[in-house]
């Protein structure tokens, strides 16, 4: 039967995390993936319950989080309800909740449990999975879906000098009509840490085997930034899936049980890959 757990543990600067961990109870020891999600994104966003619950069936434990800076809270799972905390996000803070949510894994907790994981990132959680790919020996592969090549592609470059001077900068969501605020903090981290946050370097070192994959379709992240990873780390396996958006045809709300024809086509590719 599949089932699923619910934790909470403390992230960056002592926010909570929300965590869940999806599997087939009589395959207790499955092997486990952590998934890590994108920008202006949360671990129960649309369709993500239903790749969980896919790779479940197929013999896996699937482990997904909220970012502890995403802006959600644990009274507010589905909302933006912590602005506050979204515009204190960094990318260092995200590699340091990705740290704290491996930790727990591989160090004995529950359904939780695991000598290795492998890691899925989708957009700008991604980038992040890359990095940390490249950093993290207990990674033992790597899957990114519609990843970033760079963290400065979120943003126009010309947008920079303005947000120095105030300060902050608000990017609108067109799902939920809110404006996001981040703090210029988050171009310090940038400027702080450029070896470190520079994907396409760290996509070179990454020696895990790593499945590549972006829609040619995509309107949010071009597939230009996957061509660019996959020549800084060519040993990648880069799949193309034809016609695919950035999120699969996956959407929020999500009012179906099953999953998008793109989406299952990644799951199955993802699932013969982690099974090599």
């Amino acid at each position: 039967m599949i089932r699923k757990d619910n934790y909470t543990l403390p992230g960056a600067k002592g926010r909570p995390m929300l965590i869940d961990v999806t599997y087939d109870d009589a395959l207790k020891n499955a092997p486990l993936i952590i998934f890590a999600h994108g920008f202006k994104g949360f671990k129960d966003w649309g369709t993500h319950h239903l790749v969980a619950n896919y790779f479940a069936q197929h013999g896996f434990r699937y482990l997904k989080f909220n970012f502890s800076h995403n802006g959600t809270t644990p009274d507010s799972p589905l909302d933006f309800a912590d602005l506050t905390a979204f515009s204190d996000n960094t990318f260092s803070i995200e590699l340091e909740d990705l740290d704290t949510i491996i930790d727990f894994a591989c160090s004995g907790s529950g359904m939780a449990m695991a000598n290795g994981v492998f890691l899925i990132g989708h957009s700008m959680g991604g980038g992040i999975s890359i990095i940390k790919a490249a950093e993290d020996s207990r990674i033992k592969k790597l899957v990114t879906m519609a990843s970033i090549s760079g963290f400065r592609n979120l943003w126009p470059k010309q947008s920079e000098v303005q947000w120095r001077l105030q300060g902050i900068i608000y990017m609108h969501n067109s799902r939920t009509n809110q404006q996001m605020p981040i703090k210029s903090s988050l171009l310090d981290d940038l400027d702080n840490n450029p070896l470190r946050l520079n994907i396409p370097l760290m996509a070179a070192a990454v020696k895990q085997p790593w499945l590549l994959t972006h829609g040619d379709a995509d309107p949010t992240v071009p597939i230009a930034h996957a061509q660019e990873l996959n020549e800084a780390q060519p040993n990648a396996r880069f799949i193309i899936f034809p016609g695919a958006d950035h999120t699969f045809s996956g959407s929020h709300p999500y009012a179906g049980d099953t999953l998008p024809a793109s989406l299952k086509e990644f799951c199955d590719k993802a699932i013969a890959f982690l099974r090599e």
